[in-house]
């Protein structure tokens, strides 16, 4: 009798605590900084597997943002797990001061996809983009002993202060973020040139332009702007690096004209400086024709950067360069870089592309899904200003009106994303003016899935436009 009262004050007492706890919105708002929380009313996650998120409620999303392009294979692939736990019952971690098998296993099997390249022969892992950017920024620079470095407009190569100087979106910007040279945007669709034969791609831009379908003129008008920093603002032409995503990634999946990455790195060669083939988003067969966006552009780099779908969502990251320039690294230590379950996780990932030919989906389905938003553009002109990208690696740019080509307003923006997330369907948005919608889903994404994202996507542009 005496323990009935205490209960029942108890359960009393469960009861006020739990109201007074904060929601997660409040908590996040007060405790947390993130900036870039999407939709009007917070998604909460509660589970995802494989190109599917569920939110709290049990609700299902198609998931066609992958996680900012990271979740390569699908989310919670059993044989990522399987590989992570069996590390995990191993050792976690010892540091980079010891011989071990999970990094020499996976060091292996990374250096398989460059047999084309053989000069790229040494690895040297880290936990993200930012800092394997910074890593090969540091790198260049000791290797050629120069300072200056070219990057692209619009470029994104990392928020970490070095590489701040890389990236080249105003809202990433600060004051500080000095240093590089930038060179003018080479894209067919916003640039002074480019048009209709411009892109390597099945989708090229509805722009008239003067170049043939076998050579490039636009290509060529860029690299002598190219040429032209070269000549007025670096000291005697030498540089230490150029630094080029092989499509831009948060940019807008901007794609640059046939040949250009070819030629401007072949010009930065042999003025003495590196080209760094930044394949953040557009590496391990996401693009469909090759395992490395360079690979497309007939390109010899000299330093790769990966991260993202390297281990598939787990931190990881990773530069392959040329022996003579790991060499010049000099005293530098990464406490969890090359961390034994990363190298566990990234390892079947790339046994699971392989395996589920996840490279060929991407063609596949990303050609249906381009050709089927070139047509959703041709009915809308005047939204729809630019479908562009390979394989599933996709922007779709938004305008107020097809000549002026100026940028769809956020807050319109917004709204589709909220009606697609309504409506079952999870994209991204970027590009400088935040108006191209990024669409770069797990690879294991069907046509069906393909097509379902299609009608969600032009049923919110409909109503909201």
């Amino acid at each position: 009798m005496l323990l009935r009262p205490f209960l029942t004050c108890f359960k009393q007492r469960v009861r006020q605590v739990s109201t007074h706890r904060k929601s997660i919105d409040e908590f996040f708002s007060q405790h947390l900084s993130f900036p870039f929380l999407q939709y009007k009313e917070h998604l909460h996650v509660a589970r995802a597997e494989r190109q599917f998120i569920y939110d709290t409620s049990g609700k299902r999303y198609l998931d066609f943002f992958a996680g900012i392009v990271t979740v390569g294979v699908g989310h919670c692939h059993p044989r990522l797990i399987e590989a992570a736990i069996k590390q995990m019952n191993t050792y976690w971690h010892v540091s980079s001061y010891y011989l071990q098998d999970p990094v020499r296993d996976y060091t292996e099997k990374l250096l398989e996809h460059f047999k084309d390249d053989k000069h790229l022969s040494v690895c040297l892992f880290v936990n993200s983009g930012s800092e394997a950017n910074d890593l090969a920024l540091h790198l260049a620079k000791e290797y050629t002993k120069q300072n200056e470095v070219i990057t692209l407009r619009n470029s994104y190569h990392g928020v970490v202060q070095s590489t701040l100087c890389l990236t080249n979106i105003a809202g990433f910007k600060r004051s500080y973020s000095t240093g590089s040279r930038v060179a003018m945007n080479p894209d067919p669709y916003r640039g002074i040139w480019g048009g209709q034969y411009c892109r390597d791609s099945p989708i090229q831009t509805t722009r008239s332009c003067n170049c043939q379908k076998d050579h490039c003129q636009a290509s060529d008008r860029y690299i002598e702007q190219l040429e032209d920093i070269l000549h007025y603002e670096v000291p005697k032409k030498k540089v230490a690096a150029m630094f080029i995503e092989s499509i831009q990634g948060y940019g807008g999946s901007v794609q640059y004209p046939k040949n250009y990455i070819k030629q401007a790195t072949q010009l930065i060669q042999e003025n003495g400086g590196l080209y760094v083939a930044d394949e953040v988003q557009s590496g391990f067969g996401r693009t469909g024709t090759h395992f490395w966006g360079y690979q497309a552009h007939g390109a010899k780099p000299d330093i790769v950067v990966m991260a993202k779908a390297i281990a598939n969502g787990f931190p990881f990251a990773a530069i392959v360069t040329r022996p003579e320039i790991a060499k010049t690294v000099g005293y530098y230590f990464n406490t969890y870089g090359g961390n034994p379950i990363g190298c566990a996780v990234a390892g079947a990932v790339l046994d699971v592309i392989k395996e589920e030919k996840l490279q060929e989906n991407s063609l596949r389905v990303g050609t249906h899904l381009l050709e089927s938003l070139a047509k959703l553009r041709d009915q809308m002109p005047n939204v729809i200003g630019d479908v562009r990208g390979k394989g599933l690696l996709i922007g779709m740019e938004m305008v107020t009106d097809k000549e002026s080509r100026k940028p769809l307003p956020i807050g319109k923006m917004n709204a589709i994303l909220d009606r697609c997330r309504d409506n079952g369907l999870l994209i991204g948005k970027g590009g400088n003016f935040g108006n191209v919608f990024r669409i770069k889903p797990p690879m294991c994404i069907t046509i069906q899935d393909a097509d379902f994202a299609i009608n969600v996507l032009e049923d919110a542009i409909r109503k909201e436009l």
